[in-house]
């Protein structure tokens, strides 16, 4: 069957990674449409995650207050809060263990398993958690849900860079006061999500004071033949 994808030059692509950098300082006053920025989702909606569980949910906060609660707390993304055009706050499933209504309600009404594939899924999905010791305390199974919105967050930081779009993932804040703003706001449903990471997305106020610098391909790479 032939893929009805199209082809992307491997020129365009390399060039929107070489475009992309982490922007500290947005232009406020230009807006992503709301076209593009639906498109940006959907790459993150439509991202892999194991046993295809999506233990993810993009916060998009574009409310002023709620801004400026986070920048308080929030030492790497001051600047981008104020001026970003978009901010999300990307969520992960505190809840995504093999036996969990989370999992059952993923495989069974989202992935449309009949229960018996269900059942030998669930089985496999328990062993992989107990095998990796994802299970022994809530914090190791966050983290590995946690890792999935990482994967989700890369392509949504490429497809924006494809169509011009600037990004900047952010790690620098100060997760007990975050998990409190948004806990009181009620984002994280009562414990079902917690704070993974950060990202901001707009547009950049002046290009990056030098090219982007990366160890050659040689340095990162051992084939095993």
């Amino acid at each position: 069957m032939e893929s009805s994808a199209k082809a992307i030059s491997k020129e365009n692509i390399l060039n929107a990674y070489y475009f992309r950098h982490a922007t500290k300082q947005f232009d406020a006053l230009r807006i992503i449409s709301p076209e593009d920025f639906e498109f940006i989702l959907e790459t993150g909606r439509l991202s892999p995650s194991s046993i295809g569980l999506e233990p993810w949910k993009f916060l998009i906060v574009q409310n002023p207050d709620l801004r400026k609660r986070l920048s308080e707390v929030s030492s790497g993304a001051q600047k981008q809060l104020a001026k970003a055009s978009h901010f999300i706050v990307i969520l992960a499933r505190s809840d995504a263990s093999y036996n969990s209504a989370y999992a059952e309600y993923m495989l069974k009404e989202i992935k449309g398993m009949p229960d018996d594939v269900f059942e030998l899924t669930r089985e496999a999905y328990g062993k992989f958690q107990k095998n990796q010791r994802m299970l022994e305390n809530p914090r190791t199974l966050f983290d590995w849900a946690s890792k999935q919105t990482y994967i989700a967050l890369g392509n949504m930081m490429t497809a924006a860079a494809l169509i011009g779009i600037d990004s900047c993932p952010i790690e620098g804040f100060r997760y007990e006061d975050v998990h409190r703003i948004l806990e009181e706001e009620g984002l994280l449903e009562d414990g079902l999500w917690d704070v993974s990471v950060m990202a901001a997305f707009g547009y950049r106020a002046e290009d990056p004071p030098r090219e982007k610098s990366r160890q050659p391909l040689d340095k990162i790479t051992q084939w095993i033949d």
